[in-house]
């Protein structure tokens, strides 16, 4: 399977995540329990590789993601509603 690079990153969500994230002043570890909660199994690494770039998001993560961070998966994206 070839990762596609946008812009020189694997994601477009990631800086959105972690300002999601600081807002709420949850820990990497944090978010991850959350995610595994919810059924996406992401370790805190794989949190700090996402808010870096460096590890590519499938769409069901961002939607997971959007809901354990309380935004919307449009914002994770970039498009602000």
């Amino acid at each position: 399977m070839k990762i596609y690079d946008y812009n020189g990153k694997k994601n477009i969500c990631g800086d959105r995540v972690h300002e999601a994230r600081t807002r709420q002043r949850i820990t990497q570890a944090d978010l991850a329990a959350r995610l595994q909660i919810c059924g996406a199994v992401i370790e805190r690494d794989s949190i700090s590789r996402i808010e870096i770039g460096t590890r590519f998001v499938a769409d069901y993560e961002l939607m997971i993601l959007a809901k354990c961070l309380n935004v919307s998966p449009l914002w994770l994206l970039g498009v602000d509603e």
